[in-house]
């Protein structure tokens, strides 16, 4: 679809809806903004865009005169599809687009996409610093923060992407289509938005859906659903596993990761030579290295890369040590299986702080991967009462619930001894008391500081 002089409505004003708007001028003048927050001021979502934007601003309901002149609807990741508005789109056969489509419009080079339920980010900061060991230019973005529109307008033949795709940026992709794809985990997650897990598998999986013979997904051999997925791709599979020996592959064999082509083996790095530590980040760091395997990035660049790594804030973050008691932020820990990885990570008996924004998680396993790691949780947030009731029901007791993040760390304080951790580790969005998970991160640390 040629986009030339074409009416585009943009749906949301954040940051992905903004960035559209700005990529979109270069194409076409008519362009529409539109939400459906009605208590939004115009001209303070005017403020937010492009000072030569001189387009329509609707707020609220979207009139049936709209829908006849729309040429292209371009949602945020944000909005959820099923939106009644958007079903009056589809049905009006408008073509609906997300921020990722839009951007692959102007695509040129070589694409990398990262996704999975856990280790986004990670691994899209790891891949990124790889490829910029190797290649001249390298973009970073996407769910990491910087919507991909901002750069794929100044990408070139000789360009390496990296984008880390959440499963809301996956429901609208149309044409998108990366050399190389990963997808680390798939475990419960976002079930409000999907529904159900079968409606969030299938738009972790749409990462490969327009992936051939020519392109490589990158697959943890460990997860079931992915190692199924697998056996039906269209594309090359390159499978990774922790766990166990790979006749191809990317393994961990004791203290090393080692790629296997088929025919030989490669020690690509010493684990113990990594700042990062523990299962999850050498799954992390094995979906990172298929990646730049697969984009002919040389070994030794891989190792430095790797070697030379930190930890992202946020995730499994140590702050300081007070009293003999270490800190760690696991702000970004949004769900129960981001969660387990971060206790099973802690070296020593740990107040566990969590509570949150309900997406609709169960927390039995979360509870049950406690053992005798979990000394106490502490609670906030508005899932504090269902997860009381989970932990409970299995039969650990030492619970506290208060009202507060700052009461949270205070608490920990008190009840901590020498050789013990605090861990944050919410298990939940942090909606429901903070703007973002950073901002929940950032209080930690600094409540934890102020100690």
């Amino acid at each position: 679809m040629k986009l030339d002089n074409k009416t585009v409505l943009v749906f949301g004003t954040g940051l992905s809806g903004i960035s559209a708007v700005g990529f979109l001028q270069d194409i076409t003048k008519n362009i529409i903004v539109y939400d459906t927050n009605s208590k939004l001021e115009a001209e303070l979502v005017r403020e937010k865009l492009p000072e030569n934007f001189f387009g329509e601003i609707i707020l609220g309901d979207l009139a049936e005169e709209y829908l006849n002149k729309i040429d292209l609807a371009v949602l945020s990741p944000g909005v959820p599809t099923d939106l009644p508005v958007v079903n009056r789109m589809r049905d009006n056969s408008i073509p609906i687009w997300g921020e990722i489509e839009l951007a692959y419009y102007k695509a040129q080079g070589k694409i990398a996409a990262i996704t999975g339920t856990n280790g986004k980010t990670t691994t899209t900061s790891l891949v990124g610093d790889i490829m910029k060991n190797f290649y001249q230019e390298v973009f970073v973005v996407g769910n990491i923060g910087i919507p991909y529109t901002d750069v794929s307008k100044n990408t070139t033949k000789d360009s390496v992407t990296v984008i880390e795709m959440s499963s809301f940026q996956l429901e609208t992709i149309i044409d998108f289509k990366p050399n190389v794809s990963a997808i680390l985990n798939i475990t419960p997650d976002h079930l409000n938005r999907h529904h159900t897990m079968e409606n969030y598998i299938a738009a972790k999986l749409a990462i490969t859906k327009n992936q051939g013979t020519e392109d490589v997904c990158i697959l943890n051999y460990e997860d079931e659903v992915l190692r199924e997925a697998g056996k039906v791709l269209k594309t090359n599979v390159m499978y990774f596993s922790s766990l166990r020996k790979l006749d191809k592959g990317i393994y961990l064999d004791g203290d090393n990761i080692v790629y296997n082509d088929g025919n030989t083996s490669q020690v690509i790095v010493d684990v113990t030579q990594m700042n990062i530590f523990g299962r999850h980040s050498y799954e992390n760091t094995m979906a990172a290295i298929g990646i730049a395997i697969s984009l002919q990035v040389p070994y030794e660049c891989i190792n430095k890369a790797v070697r030379e790594f930190v930890a992202i804030e946020h995730r499994i973050e140590f702050v300081t040590t007070k009293n003999g008691v270490k800190y760690y932020n696991d702000s970004k820990g949004t769900n129960p299986d981001a969660s387990i990885k971060a206790i099973e990570s802690m070296p020593s008996p740990t107040c566990l702080i969590a509570g949150g924004y309900d997406k609709g998680s169960e927390y039995d396993e979360w509870v049950d991967a406690f053992g005798e790691k979990i000394k106490a949780l502490i609670l906030i947030g508005q899932t504090k009462d269902k997860i009381e009731a989970a932990a409970r029901a299995h039969g650990f007791t030492e619970i506290y619930k208060v009202e507060s993040l700052e009461e949270a760390v205070v608490t920990c304080y008190k009840l901590s001894q020498e050789g013990d951790c605090v861990l944050l580790s919410p298990a939940c969005a942090s909606w429901d008391m903070f703007p973002n998970y950073e901002e929940r991160g950032r209080l930690f640390k600094e409540y934890v500081r102020n100690l």
